[in-house]
């Protein structure tokens, strides 16, 4: 069995961003998570079209032992980068943004 590598750096006391992205049809299968180091790089991938159907956004400190799901403000975000750009939400992240932004809202 091989070893996988570990994600956060040993001592490295940091928040990492995982892109859970959705494969095929609607409830397949996820991807493997994808890693980003900030915010803004995923808020950055996201506008980019770098993930095919965000699903979620989760932000973890291992070393604070703490995660959290910050799908809400990644979208929110979206949104106001929209909004400054004077462009609509980007046909591809129209789910995500409504999901994200209505499962809280119950």
């Amino acid at each position: 069995m091989t070893e996988m590598p570990s994600t956060v750096p040993y001592g490295a006391d940091r928040t990492m961003y995982l892109v859970m992205d959705l494969e095929g049809p609607e409830g397949q299968k996820f991807q493997n998570a994808v890693e980003r180091p900030d915010l803004d790089s995923v808020v950055a991938d996201l506008m980019a079209a770098r993930f095919s159907n965000p699903v979620g956004i989760f932000a973890f400190n291992t070393l604070e032992h703490w995660t959290a799901d910050i799908s809400k403000n990644v979208a929110e975000e979206i949104l106001c980068r929209c909004d400054i750009e004077r462009t609509p939400v980007p046909a591809y992240l129209e789910d995500f943004v409504a999901n994200s932004l209505n499962a809280r809202a119950r």
